[in-house]
């Protein structure tokens, strides 16, 4: 068995090096829309600036912009929790880097991961000697966690999820997935079927402790955004469609003009990625829908139909200014993004049919009555005009987001009592995290 697995790994590895060029190709194709790509290549293939020979106390890799807002509130506790700490935060994609920069600054140091390769692994590991490693969600490298086993780095996986198309991925692929979930020293999942199936790939210790996205705040400077924007659309009823992926915005601009929806309905779309922003201005002018940006900084005019929010880090405000949001990403089989961030200050929120992203969340929220549940755009659109026609059912639908978002904090709590084994003492311990339920 030993011997299978260690062939396993050994082709996967080999599969990488041999998969080289197209890795590079992969940069150069993303840097057409991104070009934030063509930076720092060496930290890719694991080559570093010269820097101090002193440890890291912890290292943190969140792959892109919602692993890093997730690893919020634990960074903040982390660095509560000891004033000093050093903290490594390892990044996939410049957006990810980006939104790491806004949140926390100079307080951490930010580089990109290397990609799986054994040599650069190696290199990473040599050259920052991390203490303990924190992988957000479900970001398991096979030769990144064997590298840790082999130079005595306890790994954790933190906020776990695992859907159950991923996990029968997983096993198909389980000669090389299996020993890396294996050699994990610990996996704090988000919900009981995500650390069942964590159990079933083989991972050694798991315990639940809840969703760390539960636990962010939304920044009063974001609040105060949005009651400007709220001033800026003015009393027109508001349908926000957040976090939108590609095809969404054709099905919803599509099944609008099947509704022969109101006028005096602003439709506000925020597309999840930035290098979007364009094309999807595009459709909406092949479309001859009167709309404007958000990067325009002027009042939404009446004669408006779609306020385009062109903007990053300004999700919490567009909640804050609308009476509902679809969640983008479940429309189509990408995955209901958070839907979290809408509950946390009491927009009620629609989702689509795929919602494997965040099902665990998305069926509390559901059963709660924070959220709706549709089988396609144009439900979509008929739901939310009857929603939008009731305004004492929208504010009961807003109390109960309210509730089902306070209910569930207490994940950063929990997850710090887990870690405290593998950190380093501090002093005295001060948490301002939200309690929760434990």
């Amino acid at each position: 068995m030993m011997r299978e697995r260690s062939l396993a790994l050994c082709a996967y590895s080999l599969g990488l090096i041999l998969a080289t060029p197209w890795v590079l190709l992969y940069l150069l194709y993303r840097s057409l829309r991104q070009p934030a790509y063509r930076l720092a290549w060496g930290e890719r293939f694991g080559r570093y600036a010269p820097r101090s020979a002193r440890r890291f106390d912890v290292w943190i890799h969140a792959v892109s912009v919602g692993e890093t807002r997730a690893a919020q509130p634990l960074i903040e506790a982390l660095l509560e929790r000891d004033p000093k700490p050093r903290i490594l935060l390892s990044h996939m994609t410049p957006t990810g880097r980006e939104a790491s920069e806004a949140l926390f600054g100079s307080r951490v140091e930010r580089i990109y991961l290397p990609y799986d390769f054994p040599g650069a692994v190696r290199r990473f590991l040599r050259h920052f000697q991390p203490v303990l490693g924190i992988l957000m969600e479900t970001e398991v490298w096979p030769n990144l966690v064997h590298a840790c086993a082999r130079n005595d780095v306890p790994v954790v996986l933190v906020n776990g999820r695992l859907s159950q198309k991923s996990l029968l991925k997983a096993i198909r692929f389980g000669g090389v997935i299996r020993p890396a979930i294996a050699a994990l020293d610990l996996v704090l999942a988000q919900s009981a079927d995500d650390a069942k199936r964590f159990a079933e790939l083989g991972a050694p210790k798991v315990h639940i402790t809840g969703n760390l996205k539960f636990d962010i705040e939304p920044p009063d400077a974001q609040r105060l955004l949005g009651e400007r924007f709220r001033l800026r659309i003015g009393a027109r009823p508001t349908l926000l469609c957040a976090s939108t992926r590609e095809g969404e915005e054709a099905l919803i601009l599509t099944a609008l003009e099947r509704a022969h929806w109101s006028p005096d309905t602003l439709i506000v779309v925020v597309p999840r990625h930035p290098q979007r922003f364009d094309e999807v201005a595009a459709l909406i002018r092949s479309r001859g829908l009167a709309f404007q940006r958000r990067s325009d900084d002027q009042p939404v005019a009446p004669t408006t139909r779609i306020w385009l929010g062109d903007s990053m880090g300004e999700m919490f405000a567009f909640y804050t200014a609308v009476q509902i949001a679809y969640v983008g990403g479940g429309l189509l089989p990408f995955g209901t993004h958070n839907l979290i961030e809408a509950c946390s200050v009491g927009c009620p929120v629609i989702v689509g049919p795929y919602t494997h992203n965040f099902a665990a969340v998305a069926k509390d929220a559901i059963a709660a009555g924070a959220a709706r549940q549709v089988a396609n755009a144009d439900e979509l659109i008929e739901v939310a005009t009857q929603l939008l026609a009731r305004p004492e059912l929208l504010s009961e639908m807003a109390g109960q987001a309210l509730a089902f978002a306070a209910q569930h904090r207490g994940a950063t709590r929990r997850t710090l009592d887990h870690l405290a084994l593998y950190l380093p003492a501090p002093g005295p311990v001060r948490f301002s995290v939200p309690e929760g339920r434990s």
